[in-house]
């Protein structure tokens, strides 16, 4: 048996993910299982600059890209801590505001976990 920990949400992480295409959102819980359970799967990436233990899963779907934020060294959990729909045309980088969200979120998330 696996050992499995806990998936917790950042509460406007898990409201903008439940907005996603209902295929997208599977996808995503799929992936997050994997993680979950200590693995990593293709679609999965470290998001360098922000601490290491901080990965993003990438969704294509023909609404679009969704992108998915999870931080796996913070507590037991595996901390979901953004989601949001990628609409920059500028190649693959995630954009600065959604980094500038994501290091801001990640800095609460580990001062109320302390």
């Amino acid at each position: 048996m696996r050992d499995t920990r806990p998936i917790s949400w950042v509460k406007a992480a898990r409201k903008d993910f439940e907005r996603f295409p209902e295929k997208v959102q599977g996808q995503g819980l799929a992936a997050l299982t994997v993680a979950a359970e200590g693995g990593k799967t293709d679609n999965a990436k470290a998001l360098h600059g922000l601490g290491s233990g901080v990965f993003e899963i990438v969704l294509d779907d023909r609404a679009g890209t969704f992108r998915v934020v999870y931080a796996v060294q913070l507590g037991d959990d595996l901390w979901v801590v953004h989601a949001f729909q990628k609409k920059s045309k500028k190649g693959r980088k995630t954009p600065q505001p959604e980094i500038d969200l994501i290091r801001d979120r990640l800095k609460r998330l580990k001062e109320m976990l302390r």
